[in-house]
């Protein structure tokens, strides 16, 4: 019986820390371009390398926390699919449902990262993904895939009917957001935890208001929704009364992996037995506030006495009804 099994695309990421760059923002809007000049030799101040993907970066964070876990993913058999493969071993997530595709690729990203903030380029391998034979698990953390998902998602909606007892927390990917609005929502009535970015939620339910958003999501059938808002905080809804919680005041070096490790350290609190919107909420600040002092997305990942440590130096931050 495992604690958690996550499920999604798991990455190759290379970061690159650059100086000689340019932010060029509309001040009638949020939006902001990163800017490179054409043709330029660019220094590069600082780089890095490790897996990542949400499915990775979740397991790891989750097994941290002392969860037992493991791991749904695809990975090519190249170089990089087995430094992932190893990787996760190492941190002690189990692999046995990872499957190497002969003669195929791992998908990898490079990130670029200027004053704490990054852009990702992205490649995606493709995939025609299929669930294994699951084992029992108390929670499934379905996250992102790429093109063809959807056949692997009607799977693990058998799964989910078969087995009442296995509660599904979900945070679905770019991909799966932009194709696929309408099979994702098909998996809501299942959800006990909706984790998405403020961004994420505007496009699904289709308001600027954080707060309409996640009674409007709700209200499609998961059970607690959870909306970040980068350095804003986040903010969490079941139904009850909604809740937010402010950022800890520490300083950024990389802003990678921080949704993931937000997740991690929330759903980690919940699974330990303590259901609790509040301190869940304040788990995942913690744990986001452990990342984003690193570059990589699982260097700085907090175990529970960093959690509480961090918790502890900051009393006077906490959850608030909003």
């Amino acid at each position: 019986m495992y604690d958690v099994i996550t499920i999604g695309d798991a990455t190759f990421d290379t970061f690159l820390v650059i100086d000689d760059a340019t932010i060029n923002c509309d001040l009638k809007s949020e939006e902001c371009k990163l800017c490179l000049n054409y043709a330029d030799k660019l220094p590069i101040r600082h780089s890095t390398q490790s897996m990542g993907g949400d499915a990775a970066n979740v397991a790891v964070g989750l097994t941290k926390l002392g969860l037992k876990t493991a791991i749904v993913t695809e990975l090519g058999d190249d170089l990089n699919g087995h430094v992932i493969k190893q990787g996760l071993e190492e941190a002690k997530v189990n692999t046995e449902m990872v499957r190497i595709l002969k003669d195929k690729e791992t998908r990898y990203s490079v990130v670029l990262n200027f004053k704490a903030e990054r852009t990702i380029l992205s490649y995606h391998a493709p995939r025609t993904y299929s669930l294994p034979k699951l084992a029992s698990t108390q929670w499934i953390y379905y996250t992102s895939l790429g093109k063809s998902f959807e056949k692997l998602q009607d799977k693990l909606e058998q799964y989910l009917k078969k087995h009442p007892e296995t509660k599904l927390a979900m945070n679905p990917g770019s991909y799966q957001l932009k194709h696929g609005t309408k099979k994702i929502k098909e998996l809501f009535p299942r959800t006990e935890i909706l984790f998405l970015n403020k961004e994420e939620a505007e496009h699904l339910a289709g308001s600027n208001d954080v707060i309409e958003n996640l009674r409007k999501l709700h209200a499609q059938g998961p059970h607690t929704v959870v909306i970040t808002d980068s350095t804003k905080g986040s903010y969490c809804f079941n139904g009850n009364r909604p809740y937010f919680m402010p950022v800890y005041p520490v300083i950024p070096r990389a802003k990678t992996g921080a949704g993931d490790a937000f997740a991690s350290g929330f759903l980690a609190c919940i699974v330990n037995g303590d259901p609790a919107i509040p301190d869940a909420i304040q788990w995942g600040t913690a744990n986001a506030a452990g990342v984003i002092q690193h570059f990589g997305a699982q260097t700085g990942l907090l175990d529970r006495k960093g959690i509480t440590r961090l918790i502890k130096k900051f009393p006077k931050i906490i959850p608030t009804i909003v």
